[in-house]
């Protein structure tokens, strides 16, 4: 099968390679997928640059989300299965080839239903970011009327989290660095939208909310933005963060003792049984109703792998990024 792979840690044209590797084929519980996407995450470059984890395979097929049809099963899995559209999730995570490949065979319950209306470019987008959107905003505890701040409105997860965020009737401030990202952010159904780089936020946000400020703030950088915190939530808020820029940073801990703030982190990678469940039946739940607004950045064929971590890479691109594959 033609596949992209890397077998040290380094910068993406130094490492990445694209070649023939033999097919997979689906072991005990398992089945085969046969890809028409692979999604490229900030996770995946970062594991492949060696910033957040070495690597700990000798060959490692990058990427954890993908969408395709299962065209194989392994033992105990029913063979009704076999033709079934599917997207991915934590395809890559622990284990050493992920969807960056014409075939992946993996854990059943691993390759989720993907409805006929829905393309398989953005079933390539659901492993990570939709599911974190939807765990982050479960676990913000939205509800009618409720106020929350979620940062860089955007980006690949806040996008759906604004959405996932509205769903509950929760009124959403977002803020961005860019008129193009504010019209992305509100195109999701942002109520109010801040500009970082022009405006004040914590004024802007406390203007907002009347001097109340949010009831909860979603995070995805809590090391460059744990200095605002003080300045827009309420007493006896909510911070669910799911990111961090680095790996150390200084806090607001006294602001945070006073007044009672709980400090959340989710990591998408390790959710409980229950908590999948309820973020897969959220998301099956809004693509059921055509209630998701996708942002796909950049479409690019698997011979461009390279290409597209660079992207990725860069910051520079606002939504999601997928390999088409084949």
């Amino acid at each position: 099968m033609r596949a992209a792979w890397y077998e040290t840690n380094g910068p993406a044209g130094e490492v990445l390679l694209l070649g023939e590797l033999p097919t997979p084929e689906p072991g005990r519980g398992e089945v085969r997928v046969r890809l028409a996407t692979s999604g490229v995450n900030p996770s995946d470059v970062k594991a492949r640059s060696g910033r957040t984890r070495k690597i700990a395979h000798p060959r490692v097929v990058p990427h954890s989300d993908g969408a395709g049809v299962i065209d194989a099963v392994g033992a105990g899995v029913a063979e009704s299965r076999i033709g079934e559209r599917v997207w991915t999730w934590n395809a890559q995570w622990k284990r050493a080839f992920g969807t960056c490949a014409e075939f992946v065979a993996l854990p059943s319950e691993m390759a989720v239903p993907l409805p006929e209306a829905v393309s398989f470019e953005i079933g390539a987008c659901l492993g990570i970011p939709a599911m974190t959107a939807a765990h982050v905003v479960d676990t913000a505890q939205a509800w009618a009327g409720s106020t929350l701040l979620i940062s860089g409105g955007a980006g690949a997860v806040s996008h759906y989290a604004i959405q996932f965020a509205k769903a509950r009737g929760a009124v959403v401030i977002t803020t961005v660095s860019s008129p193009a990202k504010a019209e992305l952010a509100r195109a999701a159904g942002a109520d109010h939208v801040i500009d970082y780089r022009k405006e004040d936020v914590g004024a802007r946000v406390m203007e907002l909310t009347e001097g109340a400020g949010v009831d909860a703030v979603i995070e995805l950088d809590i090391a460059t933005n744990a200095a605002l915190l003080p300045k827009v939530l309420r007493p006896s808020g909510l911070v669910v963060v799911y990111g961090t820029g680095a790996a150390e940073a200084p806090q607001p801990l006294y602001f945070f003792l006073t007044n009672q703030i709980t400090l959340k982190f989710v990591f998408v990678y390790e959710l409980t049984a229950e908590e999948r469940a309820t973020a897969l039946a959220m998301i099956a739940e809004a693509l059921s109703r055509g209630g998701l607004i996708h942002n796909i950045a950049k479409t690019m064929p698997l011979a461009e792998v390279v290409a597209a971590h660079e992207a990725v890479e860069s910051g520079q691109v606002a939504g999601n990024v997928v390999l088409t594959i084949g």
